[in-house]
């Protein structure tokens, strides 16, 4: 008898968790060690695990990469990235969801991938003071709205 014949399919979207942390005119961003965003400041986060939500995921990935500790409040939004191959072919996916939280206490230290975290006032990061990975200012914009 024939082994029953198995599809192979591409492997699918990867769900990400980023922390927004808003404190005193101020936002908790990290500089990105590794690529692709190597260099840019832009929201503490990463994998969501398996079993794990992703308002969890945010505030841990925010312990792990910063030493900040808050506690997930809601939803903002989510963020499609995809990464192109030379040939023009998805070669990795992610799906960021965008969690507000709630400062609880720390000071930036940081760890993981991140080179540098820092409180960065928000007319700094709307003027666009500093290197930062896309939809930056868009997102602080709408976690100041839901916060209001």
């Amino acid at each position: 008898m024939a082994a029953p014949r198995v599809e192979v399919t591409k492997p699918g979207p990867r769900l990400g968790a980023i922390a927004v942390v808003m404190s005193d005119g101020h936002v908790l961003l990290a500089r990105r060690r590794n690529p692709p965003d190597a260099g840019l400041w832009g929201f503490p986060g990463g994998h969501v695990e398996y079993g794990e939500t992703a308002l969890a995921a945010a505030a841990r990935e925010l312990k792990e990469e910063t030493g900040i500790v808050a506690t997930p409040v809601d939803y903002i939004t989510n963020i499609d990235v995809i990464l192109w191959d030379a040939d023009g072919n998805p070669a990795v996916q992610y799906l960021l969801a965008v969690v507000l939280c709630e400062y609880v206490g720390g000071t930036p230290c940081p760890a993981d991938d991140v080179e540098e975290a820092a409180w960065v006032p928000f007319d700094h990061v709307r003027r666009g003071d500093i290197p930062m990975s896309d939809r930056v200012i868009e997102v602080i914009n709408q976690a100041i709205a839901l916060r209001r």
